[in-house]
């Protein structure tokens, strides 16, 4: 076991999580890309929507632990028992808070189309439905098992990194290609 804070970014359990939650705030831009016909890289820093980013990093970073320590060790058991809190929270006590802010913001208004006073509007798009917790709980998992695999196939031949490199770029252009058409 390595104490160096640098060997943290060689460990496939961070990129799962990463990757769970740069996942689901990608999807969520291209929902919106389809729905508004309008690029928003907002949804990166967002909260709220389909599918749910919380969801896919912690069922992310639970799977990869699972995977990578063994199903029956104390810290998978922890990362599960962390995840399952996360996603209730996510879908009760945020989007709770969501429902009420919208409450409060229908209030406001009313209010201040008698009196003068700020206009500012709390966020309401807090938390998710079961179905977004779903969604990004899955979407983690197989983000996980993808990134596992990857980085067990990277361990046994290293020489493969570049043909990985090559494929992403391969996306990434015909992403562009399609955003231009």
């Amino acid at each position: 076991m390595s104490n160096s804070f640098g060997d943290l970014f060689s460990e496939f359990y961070l990129w799962a999580a990463f990757f769970g939650w740069m996942t689901a705030q990608s999807i969520k831009i291209l929902i919106a890309l389809i729905k508004t016909k309008k690029f928003d890289c907002r949804y990166y820093m967002s909260t709220g929507g389909m599918p749910s980013a919380h969801s896919a990093s912690v069922s992310a970073l639970a799977t990869a632990i699972g995977l990578g320590a063994g199903w029956d060790q104390p810290i998978t058991v922890l990362a599960i028992l962390f995840a399952m809190i996360t996603m209730f929270d996510a879908s009760t006590v945020r989007k709770a808070a969501g429902e009420q802010a919208k409450i409060i913001n229908d209030i406001v208004e009313q209010f201040f189309s008698q009196h003068k006073v700020s206009e500012e509007k709390l966020k309401e798009l807090l938390g998710h439905t079961r179905l977004e917790v779903f969604m990004g709980m899955l979407l983690g998992i197989v983000v996980a098992m993808l990134t596992f695999t990857i980085s067990l196939d990277l361990k046994k031949n290293p020489d493969n990194e570049n043909d990985y490199i090559e494929k992403a770029k391969s996306v990434i252009h015909s992403l562009k290609e399609d955003e231009v058409s």
